[in-house]
């Protein structure tokens, strides 16, 4: 660690100058978007109104070669992208949807000097098992411990890690649970972390029914129709949580590739399970979730974000304030945005990430 943090001192001169000189020339979106941004106000959190590149975006917009690593119980299956001595940020996608959710923001961070990870969740994409004797667990804290796993393999002390969905609880635990790991956090939709018997807490009828896809899982015809409809399922999931975003086929197509993983209907359905306390989880995880079931507070410094127009089930951003005590902005992402906040609004994301490093 120290040796890291060594090197974080020696480059911070350079890397400043290149995030800046970046900003300015090689990522001049951010920099329109800039303007936007409204300053700072004790009664209306920042809004951001997005440039529209993340809606029209191309949808033959790719990654270069995938690498694949192994890392704790897992082959885990990435994109990278940026200077291999940049400084770190790990971008974490969500369900259901795939690294290409950071298909815009990752060249917006390599612009502006920082080392790109992407990887493929547990059951998504080219992220495999090394064991078909290992139990498909969906817990969130072990996904949390995935990422760990993988910044030990590739040698990474401390990162910034940014999420929606999956992503920003995974963020959130990783940030509770090893915040020494971990610089700074982007999480969308805002504190995430939980346990299963807060979930067992009746919540008003108007928000239990957009966890419908929760209790269908916890059946068996639930399991049954997700392995066999999780492309339409999947599908009619994207247009619910992001009801203004008008993504073409091909764009969801692109995504769709990975739910083939052999392995995502059991993450999916124990992950949902679990949340519930209709699944077991491993009882040598037993103490990360008990940590996370006391709701801790992140110290970290942190950007929490949202779409004005999402529609996946989320918390308003006066119910977890108080669970932020180190440096923290929120920001309301207009025009639109839904669930999918980073390939929705792509600047706006990269913008963020950015931010939180110089808090």
């Amino acid at each position: 660690m120290s040796k890291e943090l060594n090197q974080n001192s020696i480059n911070n001169g350079r890397r400043s100058f290149m995030r800046n000189a970046a900003m300015t020339l090689a990522a001049a979106e951010l920099v329109t978007l800039s303007s936007a941004v409204a300053q700072p106000s004790k009664k209306k959190a920042n809004a951001v109104t997005p440039t529209t590149s993340g809606k029209n975006a191309s949808s033959s917009t790719t990654f270069g070669p995938l690498k694949q690593v192994d890392a704790g119980l897992l082959n885990v299956g990435y994109a990278g992208a940026g200077p291999a001595n940049g400084a770190p940020v790990l971008l974490l996608h969500g369900w259901p949807y795939d690294i290409y959710s950071f298909v815009e923001v990752a060249p917006l961070l390599a612009s502006a000097g920082y080392r790109v990870i992407i990887p493929y969740l547990r059951g998504s994409g080219t992220t495999t098992f090394l064991s078909s004797a290992t139990f498909r667990n969906g817990q969130p804290s072990v996904v949390a411990l995935d990422i760990i796993n993988l910044m030990d393999a590739l040698k990474i002390e401390r990162a910034i890690v940014a999420g929606f969905d999956w992503g920003a609880r995974t963020a959130d635990d990783i940030a509770v649970l090893w915040p020494e790991r971990c610089k700074a956090i982007v999480s969308v939709s805002g504190y995430l972390i939980g346990g299963q018997a807060a979930a067992k807490l009746p919540l008003p009828p108007s928000v239990e029914y957009q966890w419908w896809y929760q209790y269908y899982f916890a059946t068996e015809n639930g399991k049954a129709g997700y392995e066999k409809n999780r492309h339409d399922f999947n599908k009619l999931i994207w247009q619910l949580a992001s009801p203004k975003w008008n993504f073409d086929d091909a764009t969801f197509e692109r995504t769709a590739a990975s739910f083939n993983n052999p392995d995502h209907v059991a993450i999916v359905i124990h992950n949902y399970r679990w949340r519930i306390g209709v699944a077991e989880g491993e009882t040598q995880y037993d103490h990360f979730e008990k940590r996370l079931a006391e709701r801790p507070s992140i110290s970290v410094p942190t950007i929490t974000m949202e779409g004005d127009a999402n529609g996946a089930p989320h918390p308003p951003s006066t119910a977890y304030r108080g669970q932020f005590t180190g440096k923290y902005e929120y920001r309301l992402i207009t025009g639109g945005c839904g669930h999918n906040l980073p390939q929705e609004a792509p600047q706006a994301f990269a913008k963020a990430v950015i931010d939180v490093d110089a808090f």
